[in-house]
């Protein structure tokens, strides 16, 4: 990954948390949607692992950079493998046909980071 996608990724968490602190402060219904979310992505059925990589590919298919970076943090966070994400990036594709494997070069790299960095 190059120095421009890797600080592409980095701008993207930085931004999205900054606006998180600024939400939360502000907003009701992003208070409600943080605690809708935590819900939707509790162990059940399904683990934590299997929702996020659901959400990755859903990510994918919508074309999210955002979404993408943080469900594949969360997914590599609660110990998802490079295969297995990859896996969740090509059902995207699938899904989502061609217009997804532009986001999948996303996805790719933000693996990519969150595997180098650790974070």
């Amino acid at each position: 990954m190059d120095k421009a996608e890797r600080e592409k990724i980095r701008h993207i968490i930085d931004k999205r948390n900054a606006a998180h602190t600024e939400l939360s402060q502000k907003s009701d219904v992003y208070r409600a949607f943080l605690g809708m979310e935590e819900a939707a992505f509790l162990d059940g059925a399904l683990t934590k692992l299997e929702k996020e990589l659901i959400a990755v590919g859903i990510s994918v298919v919508i074309n999210c950079e955002s979404c993408m970076e943080w469900h594949i943090h969360q997914a590599v966070l609660n110990g998802a493998s490079e295969k297995q994400v990859m896996e969740a990036i090509g059902v995207g594709i699938e899904m989502g046909g061609g217009p997804a494997t532009v986001s999948a070069r996303f996805a790719m790299s933000a693996l990519e980071y969150h595997l180098d960095t650790g974070i």
